[in-house]
């Protein structure tokens, strides 16, 4: 079953210096329908205006993930970490046991990401800090994965490259796709899987998706990707619910 998503369906809010998109029941935006898929718990969608950003706040027992589309994301925290984030990077921070943060777009433009929180497996770890650049090239026709369980991240590096390590049951693959280029993904019985359209649109499996659009995804033995045009997209594999 692939139960669509719709774009202009998510909660949207225009703060001046922040327009954001949320997927799933966050802020003020609360929908009983998309509280989350699986162990999947957020995906915002921010547009950061240049020199703002979200000041020292905290969080705890939070797989929290950032992958940058455009600009340039400053992020500083309470374990000591000062590092900016650049399109094609990916920044894992496990909250843990409590972590603060605050991240702040550079000078220069509008800073344009995705924020995804997963449920950890365990709480009241060691909170922790790690990021990861990927080069385009190795996204190009295929799914690369770029965060999984921290005891599968050594088998599945590829080329040098090695994704961050979830403390959680999931896995995110990034996979850019135009004309011929395709790709499918199998998923184990009982695993869910979200797929969304980052940026211009794809057959999924059959059906059109736009960028914005989203799948839920469960009782389905493979997914195919194919006949994108220009199209980047996230495949989550997910556990049915929060360990």
């Amino acid at each position: 079953m692939i139960v669509r998503r719709a774009s202009a369906e998510r909660g949207w809010a225009d703060h001046g210096w922040l327009q954001t998109r949320h997927s799933f029941s966050f802020a003020d935006y609360f929908d009983p329908r998309y509280l989350g898929w699986g162990n999947l718990r957020v995906i915002n969608e921010d547009v950061i205006a240049p020199g703002t950003g979200f000041g020292m706040h905290g969080h705890r027992d939070m797989e929290i993930v950032t992958y940058v589309l455009s600009g340039e994301l400053w992020h500083r925290d309470s374990l000591g970490n000062v590092a900016p984030i650049h399109a094609g990077e990916v920044q894992r921070m496990s909250a843990g046991r409590g972590v603060r943060h605050s991240e702040f777009s550079g000078p220069r433009g509008p800073t344009h990401l995705l924020q995804i929180w997963i449920e950890p497996s365990v709480r009241g770890i060691e909170p922790s800090y790690e990021q990861t650049a990927f080069d385009a090239a190795a996204k190009r026709g295929r799914l690369l994965p770029i965060a999984v369980p921290a005891e599968q991240a050594a088998a599945v590096a590829t080329g040098g490259l090695r994704p961050v390590r979830l403390h959680a049951d999931a896995a995110l693959y990034a996979g850019s796709f135009d004309g011929a280029e395709a790709a499918t993904h199998t998923l184990a019985a009982g695993r869910l899987a979200y797929v969304h359209v980052v940026r211009g649109r794809i057959v999924l499996n059959g059906q059109r998706f736009d960028a914005g659009d989203a799948a839920m995804v469960q009782d389905e033995p493979a997914l195919h990707l194919s006949d994108g045009h220009n199209a980047e997209v996230l495949l989550f594999d997910l556990a049915p619910a929060a360990q």
